[in-house]
């Protein structure tokens, strides 16, 4: 699927129920469903207010097979959340339904509401893309328009939605967005070169900086440096960290140093024996990984499983 179908692909995409059945034929790493979704805002406009994200009671299935049981978590405005726990615990199925990601999937269904800002985003009188609009997300491969330049990449959100901006008016958002993703320095001289030309580190930055030219509210990041050497990984970090000020951010992330260095909250998911999964404790980064209350949240940030 080339940049073109994919982009009809969310173009058909927009006024799409609420279900469990596939909305899009395009592999879930390319589907450009939120970092260049509408906004709703002036995307040359100041930065939206923070938003909290809450969750209340997240129950998740995929077919007869329930892999979330009753998750509540509140995600606080301008903060970074890390959601921690082994593979298969039900994280990044969780930050999936953060933003409606979860019902793309043929056979899956949930029970539960998501708030943002009180209001539920599953409300059946909201269209699939509402809450896109306001929760980016960056996924764990980096998933540039390997066609497009990285000027257009980055505006990208701007051609689905029909926004019309003077040039001069784009040129400001992409010097904006790519300086705020720590990358301008290093692009500044080549936009109009492949966006899939650019290093793995480089190309997770070109997605935030497509993530952030939409003015989401909230950004989730389902292992954003998991395949990304030490360098880029401090980078990306240091990115969320200057980024936090403007945006709420969750992350899922199997590095314990990484939840300790960029979170400032924390939750700690398992599924024990087949079972679902659910959270075992939440909490200030510091208390979880400084003085746990659960037993099994000690053993799991000091190494002995997982």
């Amino acid at each position: 699927m080339n940049d073109t179908q994919i982009m009809d692909a969310v173009r058909s995409d927009e006024s799409a129920p609420a279900t469990g059945t596939m909305l899009l034929d395009a592999p879930t790493d390319l589907i450009p469903t939120v970092d260049v979704s509408p906004s709703g805002f002036a995307t040359n406009a100041p930065a939206t207010s923070l938003a909290t994200l809450d969750a209340r009671s997240i129950s998740a299935w995929f077919g007869d097979h329930k892999v979330l049981d009753r998750v509540s978590l509140t995600m606080e405005a301008g903060k970074i959340s890390a959601l921690i726990g082994p593979s298969g615990c039900g994280k990044s199925t969780f930050l999936r339904i953060l933003n409606r990601m979860h019902e793309m999937i043929p056979s899956a269904s949930l029970a539960g509401e998501v708030l943002l800002d009180g209001a539920d985003i599953y409300d059946s009188s909201r269209r699939l893309t509402d809450a896109r609009r306001q929760i980016g997300m960056v996924f764990q491969k980096p998933n540039p328009f390997p066609a497009m330049s990285i000027y257009d990449n980055v505006i990208a959100g701007l051609k689905l939605t029909g926004t019309h901006l003077s040039r001069d008016a784009k040129d400001l958002l992409v010097e904006e967005c790519l300086t705020k993703a720590g990358l301008w320095k290093e692009v500044r001289d080549r936009l109009r070169q492949p966006g899939g030309g650019l290093s793995g580190g480089q190309q997770q930055r070109l997605c935030i900086a497509r993530s952030l030219a939409v003015r989401p509210r909230v950004l989730l990041m389902d292992e954003p440096c998991s395949a990304l050497d030490p360098t880029s990984t401090r980078v990306i970090e240091e990115t969320m960290l200057e980024l936090a000020h403007e945006v709420t951010i969750v992350i899922v992330t199997h590095n314990m140093q990484q939840a300790q260095r960029v979170s400032t909250n924390c939750a700690f998911f398992l599924a024990a024996q087949g079972t679902p999964g659910a959270i075992v404790e939440q909490g200030p980064t510091e208390q979880i990984f400084g003085d746990p209350v659960d037993s099994r949240t000690a053993d799991y940030v000091g190494g002995r499983f997982g």
